[in-house]
């Protein structure tokens, strides 16, 4: 009888450190960090072909700096995270992780970041990821969220961070190649958010967080998503024209842009939250292959 209460005890106690695990794991944001990534090998393997062991120590610099960011703003959110039914079983506002130790958390994978990168990358590519870790929890989460409905169009810079970090890991210095790139991301990010938040609007507004469709309306996001995402088809062909890309890269910037544009005209036209979601996972679809034809344009 005895055993079995200790067998049990134990079991519970594995249960419960390998929740806590997850917990801290999900205050990284992982979900978020997985195109991320992938823009950062693929313009590491653009900018030179780096060692495996240079793109592994750079994703791993750069996924502390983005996963202490995402902790912080659970931190600093957690008010708002505890309104929103998408949000309220998050580790911090379920109770299962003390803010504090969020903070901390964050905190403490931001700085092994910077110190990580600086001695086996070099201290610029460290720079650049401090920069989006500062850009996302000082201007975004701090500054622009609660108050205006350009928050995502601003603070969407940190989240363009990424192509700069590659490529000042494997070139130790940067190019207009890399601000195109840093470009692209940036304008990708308004309507590829905003079509998210479309399906999200009820949740924003009972949170009081002044996103776009709450703010302006559903019309102004949906005339926005398809304004931005003009300009994102403009600023893609940019890497064409300035020769960083040949045909390839061309050919798919055209079609997959095109298609972009095309779903959010239809969202413009149809106005239905079948239309936005569609829309939302082919933005998720778009910069994926996108950087992918970049990689395949340089290497074939």
């Amino acid at each position: 009888m005895a055993s079995s209460s200790v067998s049990t005890v134990g079991a519970a106690g594995a249960a419960g450190a390998r929740q806590l695990l997850s917990d801290y794991f999900e205050l990284t944001k992982p979900k978020v960090q997985t195109l991320l990534l992938l823009t950062t090998v693929a313009t590491m393997e653009v900018a030179g072909s780096p060692p495996v062991s240079k793109i592994a120590l750079t994703c791993l610099g750069g996924y502390l700096s983005a996963g202490g960011a995402g902790a912080v703003n659970h931190y600093f959110d957690r008010d708002i995270d505890a309104l929103m039914a998408r949000t309220a079983s998050r580790p911090v506002p379920a109770g299962r992780i003390a803010p504090r130790s969020a903070l901390a958390f964050g905190l403490a994978l931001a700085t092994l970041s910077f110190v990580l990168m600086s001695l086996t990358i070099n201290v610029l590519a460290a720079s650049l990821a401090l920069g989006g870790f500062v850009g996302y929890v000082g201007v975004y989460t701090l500054w622009l969220k609660r108050r205006t409905p350009q928050n995502i169009v601003i603070g969407g810079a940190a989240g363009a961070m990424p192509p700069l970090v590659g490529w000042a890991a494997a070139r130790g210095s940067l190019s207009w190649t890399a601000l195109y790139l840093f470009a692209i991301v940036f304008y990708w990010t308004p309507p590829h958010f905003w079509a998210l938040s479309l399906l999200m609007k009820d949740e924003y507004a009972k949170a009081s967080i002044p996103m776009m469709p709450v703010a302006r309306g559903e019309h102004e996001t949906r005339r926005q998503i398809l304004l931005y995402t003009l300009l994102l088809y403009a600023i893609s062909q940019l890497p064409f024209c300035a020769e960083a890309f040949g045909g390839i890269y061309l050919a798919a910037s055209m079609v997959l842009g095109l298609g972009f544009i095309a779903g959010a005209l239809w969202l413009y036209r149809r106005a239905d939250r079948r239309s936005a979601l569609r829309l939302y996972l082919y933005s998720l679809v778009y910069l994926a292959l996108l950087f992918g034809a970049m990689v395949a344009d340089v290497k074939l």
